[in-house]
């Protein structure tokens, strides 16, 4: 395949390519949904409490008994698997239960939602109310370069950046430091631009609970002369963070930048039902993005009613991981390449938005 010409874009949300979404119209822009009669959209968006609850007793129910065959296994060889399987469930969950409370639709009563939030952010080390505000301009403008903060890597892809993030060492350390600026009162750069002023304070005083909680944790190292109590607490987000890498990693990877329509930027993926507990059926990532406000319990129902207007799903997270390393191997040397599937005979006309580059080249699969 030919290599595309095409200019380095700068990906921050403080540089040209902000202003360059604003004058292509793509800022707050009209979105394309999916026709879902009114009625079964109602029926959808109910929220409710027993499903949350149920998942939420069952994920800590496991996390106290691997976490207790973890202690009891610490000092031998047998305490690698076991801490292995407490990160991977500590740190999987937490993000996806950070994420759905941060969208307040996991618990039909809010006080719930906020307190698995603020508890799912630390545990993640994500800065509840930043967060909050980044993944809502992250819905407002999915993968709108220049104005969506959570896209995972440029392209041409930085492998090292994805690397890394097998053991949070790329976004961890950043998150630390901002913790550390928002303790001493101050944002960085680009939170400066999605952070309302009204929100600086509670920011703030959410950085000083989570380096306290942190500072109390490294006593209980020093007093216990071990840093066993960390294992537990801080440091499974960097010891059990692969699962939720190759979550990430399949969401938007080697699909389109710059368009209006979900179906050509987000992939919805068929997986287990235990990776969809892990996940909390982020799988259905299409219709999460479409339609954010129907609750994770409800996002298979809506599969159903949206798959004759999208394209197939993946038919599980290996043949998504496969078909994303292939994307960002291609899109190496040719950064425009892109991942297009085809719509079923039923579907509406993709909705690109923009004219599209006469440089594009896609592969329709």
């Amino acid at each position: 395949m030919a290599s595309a010409n095409r200019q380095k874009r700068d990906y921050s949300i403080t540089g040209p390519e902000n202003q360059r979404a604003h004058e292509r119209g793509l800022v707050a822009a009209e979105w394309y949904t999916c026709p879902i009669p009114r009625q079964r959209m109602k029926e959808l968006m109910k929220r409710k409490n027993g499903p949350a609850i149920r998942d939420t007793l069952i994920w800590f129910g496991s996390l106290l008994i691997v976490g207790y065959i973890a202690y009891l296994a610490w000092g031998t060889w047998w305490a690698v698997p076991a801490f292995l399987a407490y990160g991977i469930l500590y740190a999987t969950p937490g993000d996806s239960r950070w994420h759905e409370c941060g969208h307040g639709t996991a618990f039909k009563t809010p006080w719930m939602n906020e307190f698995v939030y603020q508890m799912a952010s630390f545990m993640v080390l994500r800065s509840a109310t930043p967060w909050r505000w980044s993944h809502a301009r992250h819905h407002t403008d999915t993968i709108i370069v220049g104005r969506d903060p959570e896209i995972i890597t440029e392209r041409p892809p930085v492998w090292k950046i994805i690397i890394m993030q097998i053991f949070h060492l790329y976004g961890g350390p950043i998150e630390l430091k901002r913790f550390m600026l928002h303790t001493f009162g101050k944002l960085d750069t680009q939170e400066k631009e999605y952070i309302p002023v009204s929100e600086h304070r509670k920011t703030f005083r959410e950085a000083r609970i989570y380096m306290l909680i942190l500072l109390a944790v490294a006593v209980a190292c020093v007093y216990a002369g071990s840093i066993l109590p960390a294992m537990f607490l801080f440091l499974p987000s960097f010891y059990g963070g692969i699962v939720v890498i190759l979550f990430g990693i399949t969401q938007h990877l080697g699909l389109h930048e710059d368009v209006l329509d979900h179906r050509l930027n987000t992939r919805t993926i068929y997986m287990n039902p235990v990776l969809r507990f892990l996940y909390w059926n982020m799988n259905y990532h299409v219709e999460h993005h479409m339609f954010p406000m129907v609750p994770y319990h409800a996002l298979p129902k809506l599969h159903q009613e949206m798959k004759a207007d999208c394209p197939a799903a993946r038919p599980g997270l290996f043949a998504a991981l496969k078909e994303v390393i292939a994307a960002l191997r291609k899109q190496k040397h040719n950064p425009a390449y892109v991942v297009e599937k085809p719509l079923p005979v039923t579907a509406h006309p993709y909705m690109r938005g923009v004219r599209q580059d006469t440089s594009l080249r896609s592969e329709v699969q």
